[in-house]
């Protein structure tokens, strides 16, 4: 039989072995505070700390994307919309990560929220739909900047959808059709101008050359016999008319 204090000697042992032995995986880094003071900051692979006396954190390293919720925004112009985003980024300093503030994933998600607001706010409609990639840039250098003594590296910051009033939403077919039916008549006043410049065109040719005349009578004919079947009155030709009359003369 076993003794009681050999059963308490192997249960301190294996609890002594639970907090002094770690390991951290290749993406973790381990924060190290001894007596309540921050001592290092360790590496992936097996660690030790002395228990009771220093306790290690685990910070993941590794790149992380966070859905900002979706927010209620006045723009510039006076349009209620919502927009949500996602933005990516990382611990690059554990340390600060842990000592500078409290909960950074916490904090750096109400910090992106805020900031969507405010430039989102700034912006017309026209601006959020049309230049999105500028919206983007400076959100991301705006947290990135905010978030920057705390450790934390923003790279990526993209507005997913933003979501219009439906009156919003049919003003804007309406225009978007208004700008087809213009674009229309444009291309439609071109072609138009086109024919008849060349129309202009081959109304002096034929002026100059009156037989041209004559050529796109027998042509104009042509098509007409090939498209029905009809009997055609074929008029003798004026000029020759003229020269019969003036032989007789």
């Amino acid at each position: 039989m076993i003794p009681q204090y050999a059963i308490f000697i192997i249960v301190a042992l294996v609890v002594i072995a639970k907090l002094s032995v770690h390991i951290l995986q290749e993406y973790e880094r381990g924060v190290v505070f001894t007596l309540g003071r921050l001592s290092t900051v360790r590496g992936p692979g097996l660690q030790f700390v002395i228990p009771f006396v220093q306790r290690i954190l685990k910070i993941d390293t590794r790149v992380l994307a966070m859905d900002i919720p979706t927010q209620d925004v006045i723009t510039r112009d006076n349009v209620s919309v919502k927009v949500n985003a996602v933005f990516y980024y990382r611990v690059i300093d554990p340390d600060k990560a842990i000592v500078q503030v409290n909960n950074y994933h916490y904090a750096t998600s109400q910090l992106a929220q805020t900031t969507l607001r405010s430039v989102c706010g700034q912006a017309e409609l026209d601006e959020l739909l049309t230049e999105r990639d500028d919206i983007n840039m400076k959100i991301q250098e705006i947290i990135d900047a905010q978030t920057d003594p705390w450790g934390i590296k923003v790279s990526i910051v993209e507005v997913k959808h933003i979501d219009l009033p439906q009156e919003m939403q049919r003003a804007m077919a309406k225009q978007a059709e208004a700008e087809r039916e213009r674009r229309a008549k444009i291309i439609s006043a071109m072609g138009e101008f086109e024919a008849s410049t060349k129309l202009t065109e081959a109304a002096k040719i034929m002026n100059e050359e009156p037989l041209t005349i004559q050529l796109r009578y027998l042509e104009t004919l042509r098509e007409i016999s090939a498209e029905h079947n009809s009997t055609i009155v074929f008029p003798l030709p004026i000029d020759f008319m003229s020269a019969l009359m003036n032989g007789k003369k």
